[in-house]
């Protein structure tokens, strides 16, 4: 029988291929696609809302008419992130097929109810453009929440579960929030953290529901059970396990733990034979051949074949640029399984939606009570200007270890990025970064709208595991995220992307694998050419320094001065005495950068000037630019009195306050501004320890020795007539830092009293123990908690005068171990540190501090404001009073700064240690920046990174000319070791960060570097102990 002539023939469709019925899912507002002719079967489809929806089909149609049906009904442009389940006869949950006919995988139609869910959980939120499809996303949290699936700590569920009531019902009012938690089941222990869910609602004030479905999945992208769908197993010893598939490749479970992942990259086939599942890898020249496959028994061959498909739609959704091309269909003979992925890729989704303009069609939050202007619009202009920016600060940092935050991909995204989510997500952080939570604007408010990622607090380990500071962290990103950037992620610094919308560092190729990877054989060869000897390596130091040093002060007299500069609040005396105090050192600094670059390219014979003279030297060009130096120090001089007189200028107007505030939220400002304006008194302390280094060094009968010692002799000169003006001020920065983390003091910065030590002890009271940070100076010692404003300050409980304190050690009298007892004039306190070398270090600060109390004149200094000292605050009072006042804060707290959640107070409340002002100083001496190669747990590449080490945290930077950090690590709770051979890492000059679960390695260029990395990162790592004040006066 011959076909009619205006029917085409194709080869596939004479081999048997089936036609593609429908339209794309990325093309709403199409009508329906036309069906093949047949009976029409109806079909019943559950949405996320719990909603039943029925759908008419031909008998004959493939899965895709039905999907497409149900995306048209959404009005849902970004579809191919969601797919049908069903269960079948056997109760086994399996995907419905796009191409299979419906009918041939749903034996009962009007006995079954298919599924409409969440398929395919990107890394980052940010790649959802559409308001309705986070809107589903949420959803989709909120149903895992409810069943248990989404497992959690109790702090990051009750956060969560916040933010999806303020979604539904609005602001907070008690009566109606209570009432809401009694009738609807969010958690399976709801009650338990009941009031844990209401004090987070209290803080979401003005908050839209779009916001808060963007922070609930910035929080719950973070966890590492998100989106993860176990499937039991065993290895090959008989040991229960549980595997799951997610975007970076293959996981393994253990219970609820993660224990092992295959990235897409190491992998080479994925296969499974009857009941086994297996993992072939790809050869890693450092194992032997037979450990190239895994080998895990499943408990039939259907749940390998489940397992084994949603592996294949995984890998093809994440890393292909476009949907699988189908494979001929062989005539006589078939070998393996015909099955592939359909559909379009997370790329293609991606360019779609930003390179069409689809209508917008209004869509219905069905269990929302608030009147919402959701559109379903992909990322349109008006919708980026509602979307909040990614903050770490969403996710408290008891949740996510490192800021900033922030270098917040996780660990398992590494160079195992998916390189469709990798180039869709360009740029970004996340965090961090976040806060999240971080990468990246330091400190930047994280109110409920969100704001840029913070990658200070940024953390590139797995975004779900561990706990950061920020927020997130993060990020940072710096969430602000850190990463004190904001923004990621996590929590972003890298500044808004091309659609308007804020970079992450989470999703950035200069914290992931994806970028600057390095040949090892180049960089070898590169090495070899440079000098080896040790005076080489330290003016090398000079100049990294340097560098950093003028970026400092570029913050002063460009960033700083420009602002201030516009605006007539700030006092034109204080405008004239910060430039006239600064200009004249940042141009010296400039001509003595050119000369030490200059020194070392002759060095490293990159010019010919070697050739008419000695040029492997750097005491020449030191003496003679410290000896121009010491002629600025009238300038320096005036530093002090800069530092005062913009504190003063700030509590005279409210409008120079704002000024200050608003200027700290820039990501210019990656450190608290008053640090800034201290630079170049503690730049002298460098240029001594540089010396020192280099007379030490070279022999007395060397040509450079003579130059080195003369200019140590000046610079110490310099120092010991500086001392007294810089120790003082240093104290009083810090005062002022502190009087920002800090609610309840009326004043903190007053003539004789110093800082001592801040940290976390658990305080004993009638409802056991409970973490409170404690502050100590001179004259008293005050404790409090985090509060939950906005602003995130510590909230004072109470204040204990060390005038006639006594301290006693009771860990026998109590039986909690490493406990004291602080016995005051009107109370005593009982507290315990977390380890013994904790408890001796505040011990020895606190009998120091009584001592200098004894000695004081003024006994009776009341640190706290007056409502605070009239009501003795009681531990069980503090807390009510605690909770009463979370709603609000302080008033003057939230019009007076942003984003503080990433200072050294609250890393050190979150990661329950301490710093004294000791620590503080050394930290000041201890500033290093420079090139180094970074690397992840479980990635390949290495990443070069411009390093700066300053105020006990790595901020991370593109190159040394960039103007602000794209994320930074908080140092204090991590260690610092050398590679183990287990950890395979085969370099030399790599040292190891690692705080928990979170794990990075470093690379220097030689020797000494490698020598001074370990020496100022454990300076930040290790507290000092009170012994050191005197190798601080034997600096100068």
């Amino acid at each position: 029988m011959v076909e009619p002539a205006d029917r085409p023939s194709t080869a596939g469709q004479r081999l048997g291929a089936p036609e593609s019925f429908g339209v794309s899912t990325l093309e709403p507002g199409l009508r329906p696609p036309a069906q093949p002719p047949g009976r029409q079967v109806s079909i019943r489809v559950q949405m996320l809302d719990d909603t039943q929806e029925v759908f008419q089909i031909s008998q004959r149609s493939p899965g895709k008419v039905l999907f497409d049906l149900v995306c048209a009904h959404l009005n849902l442009a970004e579809g191919d992130y969601f797919g049908l389940e069903y269960q079948d006869q056997r109760k086994m949950t399996l995907w419905l097929d796009l191409l299979k006919p419906t009918l041939k995988q749903i034996r009962r139609p009007k006995n079954t109810i298919l599924r409409f869910v969440v398929k395919f959980f990107p890394p980052d939120h940010t790649q959802l453009l559409e308001e309705l499809t986070r809107y589903l996303f949420a959803l989709q949290i909120k149903r895992d929440l409810a069943c248990g699936r989404l497992i959690c700590n109790d702090t990051s569920a009750a956060l969560m579960v916040s933010h999806i009531i303020q979604s539904e019902i609005g602001d907070f009012d008690e009566t109606q929030s209570w009432q809401h938690l009694l009738h609807n089941k969010y958690l399976p222990d709801q009650d338990a953290i009941r009031d844990k869910i209401t004090d987070c609602h209290r803080s979401h004030v003005g908050q839209t529901p779009a916001v808060s479905d963007y922070q609930l999945l910035e929080i719950a992208r973070r966890l590492e059970m998100y989106g993860v769908r176990l499937h039991p197993a065993k290895d090959r010893e008989g040991t229960k396990l549980s595997l799951a598939v997610a975007h970076t490749g293959v996981l393994v479970f253990q219970g609820y733990t993660k224990i092992n992942a295959f990235n897409w990259s190491k992998i080479r086939k994925l296969s499974f034979k009857r009941k086994r599942f297996l993992i072939k890898l790809r050869a890693d020249p450092t194992q032997n051949a037979h450990h190239d496959t895994l080998e895990f028994a499943m408990a039939s061959r259907d749940c390998c074949k489940i397992f084994w498909k949603i592996c294949v739609e995984y890998h093809a959704f994440f890393r292909l640029f476009e949907e699988p091309k189908p494979k001929p269909k062989p005539i006589l003979f078939t070998r393996g399984s015909s099955f592939r992925f359909s559909g379009r890729t997370q790329k293609q989704i991606i360019d779609y939606v930003k390179d069409s303009e689809v209508k917008k069609v209004p869509f219905e939050r069905k269990h929302s009570k608030i009147l919402s202007n959701s559109s379903m619009s992909p990322q349109s202009s008006s919708f980026r200007s509602q979307v909040p920016k990614e903050s770490a600060m969403s996710v408290p940092l008891a949740d996510q270890p490192d800021s900033a935050r922030l270098l917040h991909k996780a660990e398992s995204n590494g160079s195992e990025e998916p390189p469709a989510a990798a180039s869709s997500a360009n740029g970004f952080h996340d965090m961090l970064a976040a806060p999240g939570s971080e990468p990246t604007q330091s400190r930047q408010s994280h109110h409920g709208t969100g704001s840029a990622p913070d990658p200070q607090f940024l953390n590139p380990e797995s975004p779900a595991s561990e706990d950061s500071p920020a927020g997130s962290p993060h990020v940072v990103v710096n969430s602000n995220g850190l990463v004190n950037g904001q923004g990621t992620g996590s929590s972003g610094i890298l500044g808004p992307g091309p659609e308007g919308r804020q970079l992450s560092p989470l999703t950035s190729p200069l914290l992931t694998d994806a970028g600057c990877v390095r040949n090892d054989d180049e960089e070898e060869a590169r090495r070899k050419k440079f000098p080896t000897d040790k005076a080489y390596f330290i003016a090398k130091e000079l100049l990294t320094t340097e560098r950093t040093y003028l970026k400092d002060l570029q913050v002063i007299t460009e960033s700083f001065q420009g602002v201030v500069g516009k605006d007539e609040a700030f006092p034109e005396s204080v405008k004239n005495l910060i430039s006239t105090s600064y200009d004249p050192v940042y141009k010296f600094h400039q001509g003595f950068l050119k000369e030490v670059e200059q020194r070392l390219a002759q060095w490293e014979g990159r010019s010919n000037a070697h050739i008419k003279g000695d040029y492997q030297r750097i005491g020449d060009i030191l003496l003679k630019n410290i000896q121009g130096l010491r002629q600025l120090t009238v300038h320096l001089q005036k530093h002090s009195e800069c530092l005062v007189e913009v504190e003063r200028a700030c509590r005279s107007s409210r409008k120079a306050e704002a000024l200050c505030r608003d200027f700290e939220q820039q990501r210019v400002c990656y450190l608290p501004f008053n640090i800034f304006l201290l630079r170049p008194l503690h730049r002298l302390l460098h240029y001594k320890l540089i010396l020192e280094r280099l007379c030490k060094h070279y022999p007395p009968t060397h040509d450079d020795f003579r130059d080195c010692r003369a200019a140590l002799a000046d610079i110490s000169e310099m120092a010991l007539q500086l001392q007294g003006a810089m120790m003082k001020m240093e104290n009083f920065q810090k005062l002022l830092e502190l009087k920002k983390d800090l609610t309840g003091i009326d004043s903190l910065a007053i003539p004789g009293r110093e800082f001592i030590r801040l940290g976390c002890l658990s305080k004993l009271s009638g409802k056991g123990l409970q973490q409170r940070m404690f502050f100590l100076f001179s004259d008293s010692l005050v404790y409090t908690s985090r509060g939950m404003t906005p602003s995130n300050q510590f909230k004072v409980h109470g204040q204990l005068p060390l005038y006639g304190m006594t301290i006693r050690e009771s860990e026998e009298e109590w039986g909690v171990p490493h406990s004291f007892t602080l016995f005051g004039q009107r109370q005593s306190v009982v507290v315990a540190a977390s380890c013994a070398s904790e408890m001796e270090r505040w011990v020895e600060d606190i009998r120091m501090a009584i001592d200098l109390a004894e000695q004081s004149s003024s006994p009776n200094t009341d640190l706290l404001s007056t409502s605070l000292s009239d009501n003795k605050l009681s531990e069980d009072g503090g807390a009510d009073l605690e909770s009463e006042e979370e709603l609000c804060g302080s008033r003057s707290s939230l019009e007076r700064q942003g984003h503080r959640g990433n200072t050294t107070v609250h890393v050190c409340w979150h990661r329950n240690t301490s710093v004294s002002m000791v620590d503080f100083s050394v930290a000041v001496e201890n500033q290093l920046s420079g090139n180094l190669l970074r690397k992840f747990k479980n990635s390949n590449g290495w990443q070069k990174l411009w390093v700066v080490f300053t105020n006990f945290s790595l901020f991370f930077y593109k190159s040394h000319q960039d103007d602000y950090p794209l994320a930074s690590l908080p140092l204090l709770g991590y260690s610092v070791t050398v590679p183990s051979e287990s950890e395979n890492i085969h370099k030399d000059y790599v040292f190891k960060l690692h705080f928990k679960s979170h794990v990075y390695y470093f690379r220097s260029e030689s020797e000494y570097t490698f020598e001074r990395w370990m020496e100022v990162i454990r300076s930040a790592t290790c507290s000092a102990s009170r012994s050191l004040p005197s190798t601080r006066k034997d600096l100068y």
